[in-house]
């Protein structure tokens, strides 16, 4: 299998951002060349596709599966396992999403609010500081709140929900 220059772009594209985003290069070339795949993969094609050691394919397929971005599985009469990733892109979204909510935001939140504890009892922290503080911690808490809330939303309804886009402003300024 050849990949075509569209593909191998968006590859290549995908591995660059997965760095930018705090993901191994590699991991994010497999990932994205598994989502592009109209049929699961084994690894040793994944190894020639992207002339990648089958160590570290394996490695990072582990850890998409950490993730729960890519799933192993089986073709009938088979005996190797093949792998696949989510397509649906809202899926896909969810759960990059709850990963980096659980890994960045969950921490963020439990230290400001024990900042905010501390600050309680401080009596010579500037006001301004306690204020910009206490405002961050409305922020996270109130964007964990929103994500807790549209985490379970069905895609199509959020597809609509985004293509409703300015409309949405409109509707809530009344």
């Amino acid at each position: 299998m050849q990949l075509s220059p569209a593909v191998e772009k968006y590859v290549l594209h995908w591995g660059e951002m997965g760095t930018r985003w705090g993901t191994n290069r590699t991991v994010a070339q497999i990932h994205a060349l598994l989502y592009l795949s109209p049929e699961p993969m084994r690894a040793d094609e994944i190894c020639e596709l992207l002339s990648v050691a089958r160590s570290n394919v394996s490695t990072s397929i582990r850890e998409l599966q950490s993730y729960g971005l890519v799933r192993m599985v089986h073709e009938l009469g088979d005996r190797r396992d093949y792998f696949e990733s989510i397509y649906d892109v809202w899926e896909l979204f969810r759960v990059i999403i709850e990963q980096r909510k659980q890994r960045e935001l969950n921490p963020t939140l439990t230290m400001l609010r024990s900042c905010a504890e501390d600050l309680s009892k401080e009596k010579d922290t500037d006001p301004v500081t306690k204020q910009r503080i206490l405002n961050m911690l409305e922020f996270i808490e109130n964007t964990n709140s929103w994500y807790e809330q549209i985490r379970d939303i069905p895609s199509d309804t959020l597809t609509k929900i985004m293509k409703l886009g300015s409309k949405i402003t409109k509707l809530v300024r009344g």
